[in-house]
């Protein structure tokens, strides 16, 4: 069986954690999608960890690992990931690689920087990763290939190729020095003999795994609005951050995925620009932040104070319906327990009318939240266990949400571990 974990809103829901803890009934986990410019923060008995390339199933010793051919690989971050995880006690994971995964490129990280300085206040709030020319490059179809590495001539054919455009680019567009075409190579050979060991046919060998019965779990990066075709474009990421390209990015079937767990955040928080409709400033923001998350609301790569806001009901309804949602995982509620009110964004208003539909972009930036008020429960949910313990205000908002979006929540997370958790029955048929 093949399930799916994403996420509903901007990132940052909580996907870590819950895929952290659904691992332990997988036999593989693959990173289908994304670099290392966001990351999934665990808690477990292991530690803190915040981890950016490295599935999260590296925690047990039964699971496999894969890094897909969708995802952006940073050779020298990953392996350092590997190292800072070890390095804490966990035994060595299983880890396969696609051999048909495409490497950042240390001159990708470098024009990220580059372009983002010379946008200047009109930049796209980029974590300077190297995502978005990693991803140009791909699609423009001069990116390198993992499989390239081992094909030497061909490989230094394509390098001194591939230059040519990116000197004049440094040149005359940015002003800052020319790669050197021996530097890049003799780079790139380090990378062959880091990944040799790890290089797979990797859908091939989910085929074999998926003859075999084995449970795969698919984990996504970032969430439904970061999306570049059905997010708040253009202030997206560059690679799909839905289930469906699950299949293309991991190389599975599309109909081999019987599940897909959408991840929503029990308020909403977002790193980066972009249209925000929910968000919340001053000293309101600043408390959701520092009792956020686990030790406050910063992005687990940058550091960077999330944005804060209320719970939208009109962006997670949108948000699950196209990753195709069918199961809701609520996640740090725990959090709102310090509030005697808890606003909740229900709609939207557009030049004076109400609108429930998540709009297109230009739509969205003009729009103003239309609130209603719950009433809280002003107490410490960690800790309990069954659904019936919770506090019947706890419940109400539960509920509310769960109307409001349409689809089951059956997860209840009510803490970091991976043992604050609570399964729920849905309401909806």
């Amino acid at each position: 069986m093949v399930r799916a974990i994403v996420g509903a809103n901007w990132g940052d829901e909580g996907k870590g954690k819950i895929t952290d803890m659904l691992a332990q009934e997988s036999d593989i986990v693959i990173r289908f999608q994304g670099g290392a410019n966001a990351g999934h923060t665990i808690v477990n008995h292991y530690g803190k960890f915040a981890l950016h390339t490295l599935p999260s199933g590296v925690f047990y010793d039964h699971i496999t690992s894969i890094i897909g051919n969708g995802v952006a690989l940073d050779v020298p971050k990953f392996f350092k990931e590997i190292t800072e995880v070890t390095s804490k006690g966990v035994p060595m994971p299983k880890i396969l690689i696609s051999d048909r995964a495409q490497m950042v490129m240390p001159y990708h990280i470098l024009f990220d920087q580059y372009e983002e300085e010379r946008l200047g206040k009109a930049s796209f709030g980029s974590t300077k990763s190297g995502i978005a020319p990693f991803y140009s490059d791909k699609y423009a179809k001069i990116g390198f290939q993992v499989q390239e590495l081992f094909h030497e001539d061909t490989l230094k054919a394509k390098i001194a190729r591939v230059l040519e455009t990116k000197n004049i680019l440094l040149e005359h567009l940015y002003h800052k020095p020319a790669i050197d075409a021996d530097e890049l190579f003799n780079t790139l050979m380090e990378y062959r003999k880091m990944l040799e060991p790890y290089v797979c046919d990797v859908s091939a060998y989910l085929w074999k795994a998926l003859k075999e019965g084995k449970n795969i779990l698919l984990e996504g990066q970032l969430g439904s609005l970061k999306d570049p075709d059905h997010g708040i474009y253009p202030m997206v990421t560059s690679s799909s951050t839905l289930a469906a390209y699950g299949a293309i990015g991991a190389g599975l079937p599309p109909y081999e995925i019987k599940q897909i767990v959408t991840v929503v955040k029990a308020y909403s928080s977002a790193v980066g620009a972009g249209a925000f409709v929910s968000e919340i400033f001053g000293d309101e923001a600043d408390e959701l932040r520092k009792r956020g998350g686990d030790g406050g609301e910063f992005g687990a790569t940058t550091g960077r104070p999330r944005r804060m806001g209320w719970f939208d009901c009109v962006a997670t309804r949108y948000g699950c319906r196209i990753q195709g949602t069918t199961d809701v995982a609520f996640t740090v509620l725990d959090v709102l327990g310090y509030l005697d009110k808890i606003p909740v964004c229900v709609g939207y208003e557009y030049e004076g009318k109400q609108i429930d539909e998540f709009p297109t972009t230009q739509i969205l930036e003009k729009c103003k939240p239309v609130i209603e008020v719950l009433d809280g429960w002003k107490t410490d949910i960690r800790d309990i266990k069954n659904y019936d313990d919770l506090p019947e205000n706890c419940k109400k908002y539960i509920d509310f949400v769960e109307k409001h979006i349409g689809f089951p929540i059956t997860m209840v997370s009510n803490g970091p571990s991976r043992d604050d958790i609570i399964y729920r029955k849905s309401s909806l048929k």
